[in-house]
């Protein structure tokens, strides 16, 4: 009972003091955690960026949609009926693929029409060379009467002188012979008139023959060739149309190039150049974006916009990009890009220069085009962040950024924004809005 008694006690004794404990060092948490709130309190919240090369203004975007390089009209050199077409809009052709047939039954009935004309005057060439050869035949045979009748004339002379024969038989010997030359004259003249009529036979067999030339090749026009490579893009004709010579059957598309026509603002045109690089981006593409170049510049401007439509060719080597896609283009730059951090970085690192009452940033935007030396915050990145001033070298300004000339590399982290005035070495803390590296 007594031992009962005593260890009631002892356990009452226990439980008091744990009570006396407890609160004491519960205070004790609490005041740690509040040292530690005043001690983060302490530290600066900043904003803090990354150096990026960039330009200093933003460039313009112009939409525009895309067209194919070229289309080129297919048609019909021919008369006659469009009897069959192997292809139909969205097909791939190769240059000098036959992809169509026009009858060519009237074109048949006219090449056999010529064909015959030239037979008739082939024909008739080869008599007039057989009458030629008779006539130099004939004239031949002149020749050789004429030479017997001078000799037969020369020899009856000789009699005469020598009184074996009259004079009579002498003279009509010598009337031969003129005779016989008088012959031979007529012969020699129906030659060449013979001669002139093979020549103008054979003129009438050449011209015929360009006219069969000509039928023959616009037989082989009855085939619809495509000129080019390419994709149809739109069939004008159907099957059983009659078609006239020139009347369009379909459209091709060359696309291993594709344009973008977009209208410039006559106040930009200047900032654009032929053969300028472009930056196009697709939508139908996940905004992915292509390398094009200004293909040509219009020489007149729309008379009420004032709008200057500008040519960009896009590479198409996969012949993914189709025709009638938005596009968005930016020109790109002459200007090269350079680091640009906002202007309110520069605010801060001018703080402790204005309380000095030296150079603050109204004067630094007063020569906003011209080099001029000014401090900004960096960030040391550690255990705890701390920033440090530097000096840079500061450009041109612009839409509230400002180049950085020297002093700042691409990748280095700067304080743009912070609670209060910042001291060299300050161990700082990084707000929400702080960039981070990837």
């Amino acid at each position: 009972m007594y031992r009962l008694s005593l260890i009631i006690v002892f356990g009452m004794g226990l439980l008091m003091a744990s009570c006396v404990s407890l609160p004491k060092e519960a205070a004790e948490a609490q005041s740690q955690r509040r040292a530690g709130k005043e001690k983060s309190a302490a530290i600066t919240p900043v904003d803090v960026a990354i150096a990026r090369i960039q330009p200093l203004t933003q460039q313009p975007e112009y939409t525009g949609t895309t067209i194919p390089f070229r289309i080129v009209s297919l048609r019909s050199q021919v008369q006659g009926q469009l009897l069959a077409l192997s292809t139909d809009v969205g097909d791939v052709v190769r240059q000098g693929q036959t992809i169509g047939q026009v009858d060519e039954a009237l074109l048949v009935t006219a090449l056999n029409q010529e064909e015959a004309e030239l037979a008739a005057l082939q024909s008739e060439v080869a008599r007039a060379n057989t009458q030629v050869s008779n006539a130099r035949a004939e004239v031949e045979r002149l020749r050789l009467e004429l030479v017997q009748s001078e000799n037969d004339a020369k020899r009856q002379e000789s009699l005469f002188k020598q009184g074996a024969i009259a004079q009579q038989i002498a003279e009509q010997s010598r009337t031969e012979a003129r005779t016989a030359a008088q012959s031979l004259r007529a012969a020699q003249e129906q030659v060449r008139n013979q001669q002139q009529a093979v020549a103008t036979a054979q003129g009438r067999v050449v011209a015929q023959q360009a006219l069969v030339n000509e039928s023959k090749k616009r037989r082989n026009y009855a085939k619809l060739i495509s000129p080019i490579g390419g994709v149809i893009t739109e069939k004008v004709a159907e099957p059983g149309n009659f078609l006239q010579p020139g009347g369009e059957v379909l459209k091709i598309g060359d696309f291993s190039r594709v344009k973008v026509v977009v209208q410039v603002s006559e106040l930009e045109l200047s900032n654009i150049k032929v053969g300028q690089s472009a930056q196009v981006r697709l939508d139908a593409f996940n905004n992915q974006t292509f390398t094009g170049r200004v293909a040509r510049i219009s020489p007149a401007a729309d008379a009420t916009a004032r709008l200057v439509p500008v040519e960009v060719e896009i590479p198409n080597v996969s012949s993914k990009i189709g025709s009638g896609l938005l596009a968005r283009v930016n020109f790109a730059s002459e200007n090269a890009s350079r680091v640009a951090i906002s202007q309110s970085a520069i605010d801060v690192g001018q703080v402790k220069n204005r309380q000095k009452g030296q150079t603050n940033s109204r004067s630094l935007s007063q020569s906003a085009n011209k080099p001029r030396q000014a401090q900004i915050f960096v960030l040391n990145q550690g255990d705890k962040p701390t920033v440090a001033l530097r000096e840079v070298t500061l450009g041109a300004s612009a839409d509230g950024k400002v180049e950085v000339l020297s002093g700042l590399q691409p990748g280095e982290r700067f304080v743009t924004r912070s609670g209060k005035p910042l001291k060299p070495g300050e161990t700082v803390r990084l707000s929400i809005l702080s960039e981070n590296p990837q």
